[in-house]
């Protein structure tokens, strides 16, 4: 697995190679949970064009998360099993508790089953980048709205993200924005605004102190009505700080006049104008954390003149909007060159909703919701044990694995997580797991493989399956060793598999599926054992 990095001198210049599958599975993998046979199918004729339709996104939504927790002893006496809850504020804890859960579930399945855009990786990256507790927030109507923010427009304009994510009930909570008055002014919110959400902290000359201070005192009066059907927030006039704000050289020595009345809540307002008006600062920030996020997380000199810089620049003159900046980013020679390829480890939920993804695992539509959301807690409560609870970042600067240096995505991999990741695909290979009704959850991979062309040649599957599945290229030898180990149970001559797959094609037979089955589950369980197989 990569451990240092692999710089180049290539930059934003429009990739104008000849375009391969591999060109399109790269693609996917960093737009998508990972990419079914038929995604691949479906983008490979379009090419490069494929990257526009990734970003143009539907106004169709997800239907909202359910109560699929109502029983004898959870009762829910406002919203019936099987109904929305997220128009209805409770301040009953076990019902909060027993939401947040089901948020989750929902936030697995529509990864599972996501639409071919990049709306739902890309909502996971700002649900990091903003990141909150739910615990903190405890109000699961507060959540749902704080992460609809990132779902409903994650390609729309950053700039209006963040007005957005300030006022937002979720945040305002999480970071004591509701808390924040002119007798005791707040710095929570005002501090990570500018460290995590905005400017950055690696700047010279940077804001200082009293820059937070100053902004704290800009942010004073919001608070949240929570006696409406959906949590809103509102500026309460007798709660803001009467000074005028004095900020430092950093931002010109700006300051913001106080503003009495409703329209203290424009101060927000002119914050955030002079936050962005550090145009560099604020677009360079962004750049480099999108590139960590979809392409590599070292940026030597090489790449922050021949990417970071002119990317910021696109982001400047396009007023914040993000989908100039992704398409010129998706679009680059930079992107599309091979030392950019394979060389992310997969975050713990990009592996297991990966599995479900690429093999197509069936969960039947005639389910009841209740026992799909118990399966979906268990993918999800998976990726919990392997470090990443999804929907719930670890503290407000997310996931230490988009941000800790130097080790930044080689945290998700040590002697404990490793093990268990190939638990779990072992496990989905071969028993699999039950939840509610008794149904057995499993890649079906005898399906699976039926699916594939010329499956009965033993060389092109071994093929189709390692570029299917593998991050990068393995040897011809290990291919090799792969197909005459499994495929061909120790034998030297491919008809040894020809012969079994064309029977069990002709009369799937027990005695037929009995000889081929053995065969492609040890394959597999190879395959998925690899090292390359945790790459994307």
């Amino acid at each position: 697995m990569p451990t240092s990095p692999l710089t180049s001198s290539l930059g934003l210049n429009r990739f104008q190679g000849n375009w391969t599958p591999t060109h399109t599975k790269h693609l996917l993998n960093r737009s998508l949970f990972a990419a079914t046979a038929s995604d691949l199918n479906y983008f490979i004729p379009k090419g490069i064009a494929a990257v526009n339709e990734l970003l143009t996104l539907s106004n169709s939504l997800p239907v909202p998360p359910l109560n699929d927790y109502s029983s004898s002893s959870v009762i829910d006496a406002r919203v019936p099993l099987g109904a929305t809850w997220v128009n209805d504020v409770n301040t009953d804890g076990t019902i909060n508790t027993n939401r947040r859960a089901a948020y989750k579930k929902w936030l697995t399945s529509i990864m599972v089953n996501q639409d071919r855009t990049i709306r739902e990786k890309l909502s996971l990256f700002w649900s990091n980048h903003f990141g909150t507790e739910a615990d903190t927030v405890v109000y699961a109507t507060m959540i749902f709205q704080h992460h609809q923010i990132f779902r409903t427009n994650p390609v729309g304009n950053f700039k209006q993200i963040v007005k957005n994510v300030t006022i937002d009930p979720g945040m305002l909570r999480y970071l004591n924005g509701y808390l924040n008055t002119n007798t005791s002014p707040d710095e929570n919110y005002a501090r990570e605004l500018q460290e995590l959400f905005t400017i950055g902290k690696e700047n010279t000359p940077n804001y200082i102190e009293d820059d937070v201070k100053a902004a704290a005192k800009v942010l004073t009066g919001w608070r949240i009505n929570t006696t409406t059907t959906i949590p809103t927030a509102y500026f309460d006039s007798t709660k803001h700080h009467t000074s005028n704000k004095q900020f430092s050289s950093f931002y010109g020595n700006a300051v913001i006049p106080y503003q009495s009345g409703a329209n203290g809540a424009l101060e927000t307002d002119v914050l955030i104008d002079m936050l962005f008006s550090k145009q560099q600062e604020v677009a360079k920030f962004i750049c480099r954390k999108l590139y960590r996020f979809f392409i590599y997380y070292t940026i030597d000199s090489t790449v922050e003149t021949n990417v970071i810089a002119p990317l910021a620049q696109i982001f400047i003159n396009n007023n914040w909007d993000i989908v100039p900046v992704l398409k010129t980013l998706f679009k680059s020679e930079h992107f599309f060159e091979l030392n950019s390829k394979g060389c992310i480890i997969k975050s713990p939920i990009d592996f297991l909703v990966g599995i479900f993804n690429t093999f197509k695992v069936d969960v039947p539509a005639t389910m009841t919701d209740y026992n799909k959301s118990l399966i979906y807690n268990y993918v999800r409560s998976y990726g919990s044990l392997i470090a990443q609870d999804i929907g719930d970042p670890p503290n407000v600067s997310g996931w230490p694995s988009y941000y800790q240096v130097p080790e930044f995505h080689e945290l998700w991999i040590n002697s404990n997580t490793l093990p268990k990741r190939m638990v779990f695909s072992d496990m989905m290979l071969n028993s699999g797991f039950t939840a509610g009704s008794g149904t057995t959850i499993k890649i079906d991979y005898l399906n699976f493989v039926s699916q594939i062309p010329n499956a009965d040649d033993p060389v092109l599957l071994v093929d189709y399956l390692c570029n299917l599945l593998l991050g990068i290229s393995i040897s011809q030898t290990k291919k090799d060793a792969l197909r005459v180990n499994n495929l061909l149970s120790g034998q030297t001559s491919n008809y040894y598999w020809t012969n079994a797959w064309t029977a069990y094609v002709a009369n799937p037979n027990t005695a037929n599926t009995n000889i081929v089955k053995p065969r492609l589950l040890g394959l597999l369980l190879e395959l998925t054992r690899l090292p390359e197989f945790q790459l994307s």
